[in-house]
């Protein structure tokens, strides 16, 4: 695969993923409420279910997430549900947590947090179409094992760089929250955000 191409895949897979979105908010809102690494786990969630379309569109399997879709929504509006209840609860949190306090209670939740990221993904319908619009053009004349290593690893790069930035912004805002005032202000903010986005992928099947 030719230097120009992967750079051309790189800036167009950049402005993708650092786009704001549903994926970069709950990072944001995550990391805020559980500590860096609900945020990671949720990041890592994100860069699984690209990884997944990335592999079924390089290896002609599109027509199996057609046939899939019915159960794809479903996964979906599961994760979405489940995000929606990750923010009432963040609403009505204890204030009086600390910042550690979170991300000791977050350790046993990060498995879920992880799963609902990837199903959000997987069961997202705008996914196989951003694919189906760039892989052509990156593998017009088909990739080779070597070439499909080169495309993951610029996946990886990209998200390392995007989740690190969403999730460093949020843990300036998380030091912040030295007060049990300012504390239940950052849960309240970032649950509503978080509630709001399982309520626009429910509404946006």
């Amino acid at each position: 695969m030719t230097l120009s191409t992967l750079l051309a895949f790189a800036l167009t897979f950049f402005v993708f993923a650092a786009s704001p979105g549903p994926d970069n908010f709950t990072i944001f809102t995550r990391t805020v409420s559980g500590g860096l690494k609900a945020g990671i786990a949720y990041g890592l969630g994100t860069v699984t279910g690209i990884l997944v379309f990335l592999t079924l569109g390089l290896a002609g399997l599109s027509y199996a997430a057609e046939a899939l879709a019915p159960y794809m929504v479903f996964i979906r509006l599961s994760g979405a549900i489940y995000l929606i209840w990750m923010g009432v609860s963040l609403w009505f949190s204890n204030p009086a947590k600390t910042p550690e306090d979170d991300v000791k209670a977050s350790r046993g939740s990060l498995l879920k947090t992880y799963l609902t990221s990837v199903a959000l993904n997987i069961g997202n319908p705008k996914m196989p179409l951003f694919y189906l619009a760039i892989l052509p053009n990156v593998a017009a004349t088909g990739v080779s094992l070597a070439g499909y290593a080169e495309l993951v690893l610029i996946i990886l790069a990209v998200e390392f760089v995007v989740i690190g930035f969403y999730a460093g912004i949020a843990l300036k805002a998380r030091a912040l929250s030295t007060s049990a005032i300012v504390m239940r202000r950052m849960n309240r903010a970032a649950g509503a955000i978080m509630a709001a986005t399982g309520v626009a992928i429910l509404s946006n099947r």
